[in-house]
């Protein structure tokens, strides 16, 4: 069995093995990405993953899963960011089913 090691940014060097690795390859290749889980300190550890990498792990028996990301994470947005603030309200908010009865009947009287 083939040992491959990697770096835990707390415990240093690690061996592992390939079924120890995750492999994800995206087709956005900077987005493509290696993780593990520490043998030592338990940690998951994620790191980039470029084609040289890719080569390396996968001769190593690490079997890669293939990923897309969707369309709307790669367009651009224009406006403000949403708040924390605003993002907590609206948690709070979905959670009255009756707020979202008046904010559905609202939207369809309109």
């Amino acid at each position: 069995m083939t040992t491959i090691k990697a770096t835990c940014p707390t415990c240093g060097e690690v061996e592992l093995t390939a079924d120890d690795l995750t492999l994800m390859v995206c087709s956005q290749a900077p987005l493509s990405y290696y993780a593990f889980r520490c043998p030592r300190c338990i940690e998951e550890i994620r790191k980039p993953a470029d084609d040289h990498i890719i080569s390396l792990l996968v001769s190593g028996g690490v079997r890669a899963t293939n990923w897309n990301i969707p369309a709307e994470a790669l367009e651009s947005h224009d406006g403000l960011s949403i708040s924390y603030d605003e993002l907590l309200d609206f948690a709070l908010a979905i959670e009255r089913t009756d707020y979202l009865a008046a904010l559905a009947d609202h939207a369809f009287r309109a």
